[in-house]
């Protein structure tokens, strides 16, 4: 007898009819020969199971802070910046604490069970580091938090960045972050990414740098990025993230940058839906489309992590934290709408954002956390076109959201095109 049974479901590598076993909060069997039933068994009827989504890059301390204190009417990243700046005065654990409870409601019923978040420590005060500590831990039980020390202001350019990530990392913090890009100087850029890197070498950490989120194509903090990963053995434990100044370099240049990239195993976290809305801001036609190249980052075997970076914030007003939006968009604004890059689309918003995020125990194989989702879609590719009704979010084998399906499906295997319903 087993805790809990999934019968009949689909998985993301194209095998189906499936049944999956959990027993003590981890997957015991996968396609059993004669499985029993569990306690509680689910049929997934021919449904898509996944492993949870996973959001490699978001703002946990500004989200659902839209209009406060006014809006980004630019829509740049500068005015955004400049907003967060005025907030920050007038924030309290407590604010920061109540949106980020709102927000992980969202997460949890969109599937979303892992996420890093990025959080300033240029207020002297370290509320937002504060705060985010504690919803870690009283998140725990529902979602995987990785916190990254963000020098929103500049890791050099901010007279107490230094002192202030050094003191974040002390606390907890898991990952060191930065932002060479806003440093007052390209060569003062170059030398945050040593600096923060050497940091994080010495402490045995991740790092997770915003990188050349601008439209500049001389902008190249990424290829300082990848040489200090080589020099101190970072390999398989940086990423750089936006990357959209790519999108304006000469292509001979990027020739030479993406095997460097892929050689020091630096993982790409482009943000399509902020990336597709910030950048271009300057132009008039053509426009920019903004995005990396994440299509030619695939095609060099580059871990390609999707994030959604915001959510009703000063950068960006929509969003739901829902990682099938991200992976929609990267499919548009990347071009990237053939049957094996549409399904590398929906791996880069679940197992190598998990790969980057160093997530143990992810996955849909026996001895895996029994973290799942169960989607009223078929496969991947049909999850990121009709971005479905999460029936199930299971973690540890435990359902912790359901959701009622849609009730019309227009059967398209029938010649005659039948509505059937269900209850």
């Amino acid at each position: 007898m087993f805790d809990l049974v999934i019968k009949n479901a689909n998985l993301p590598d194209g095998r189906h009819g499936i049944d999956i076993a959990v027993n003590d909060g981890r997957i015991v069997e996968v396609d059993p020969t004669s499985p029993p039933f569990g306690d509680e068994t689910i049929d997934a009827t021919g449904c898509l199971v996944s492993p949870p989504f996973v959001d490699p890059h978001f703002h946990m301390d500004a989200t659902l802070s839209l209009g406060l204190p006014r809006l980004n009417e630019s829509g740049t990243l500068l005015e955004g910046i400049a907003l967060w700046g005025e907030l920050k005065p007038h924030l309290t654990v407590e604010a920061i604490k109540q949106r980020a409870h709102a927000l992980t409601k969202w997460s949890i019923a969109k599937g979303v069970l892992a996420i890093r978040s990025h959080v300033d420590v240029c207020d002297d005060r370290l509320l937002a580091v504060e705060a985010l500590l504690e919803i870690r831990q009283e998140i725990a039980p529902w979602i995987d938090l990785q916190l990254v020390a963000f020098p929103q202001d500049g890791y050099l350019r901010s007279p107490t960045a230094a002192a202030n990530l050094k003191r974040a990392l002390d606390m907890g913090v898991d990952v060191v972050g930065g932002i060479p890009h806003f440093e007052r100087t390209m060569a003062d850029g170059a030398a945050s990414v040593t600096a923060l890197c050497e940091i994080a070498a010495r402490r045995g950490l991740l790092v997770d740098m915003h990188c050349d989120e601008t439209d500049d194509s001389m902008s190249r903090h990424i290829e300082t990025l990848i040489y200090e990963t080589q020099r101190l053995g970072l390999q398989g434990r940086v990423a750089g993230s936006h990357l959209t100044s790519m999108h304006s370099m000469d292509n001979y240049y990027v020739s030479k940058l993406l095997p460097l990239m892929a050689e020091a195993d630096v993982t790409a976290i482009p943000n399509p839906l902020i990336n597709a809305t910030i950048q271009g801001r300057h132009d008039t036609y053509p426009k920019r489309r903004g995005l990396t190249r994440v299509k030619e980052m695939t095609e060099q075997g580059i871990n390609v992590a999707l994030g959604h970076d915001c959510v009703m914030d000063p950068w960006y007003s929509l969003g739901s934290h829902d990682m099938l939006e991200v992976a929609h968009m990267a499919v548009h604004t990347g071009h990237m709408t053939g049957v094996g890059q549409m399904q590398a689309m929906f791996k880069a918003v679940t197992e190598n954002s998990a790969k980057v995020m160093h997530l143990d125990g992810y996955g849909l194989e026996p001895g895996c956390n029994a973290d799942m989702v169960i989607l009223q879609a078929r496969d991947p590719i049909d999850a990121i076109r009709l971005k479905p009704a999460r029936l199930f979010v299971i973690r540890r084998g435990k359902v912790i959201s359901r959701t009622a399906p849609v009730a019309a499906l227009l059967d398209l295997n029938d010649e005659h095109h039948t509505v059937t319903f269900q209850n």
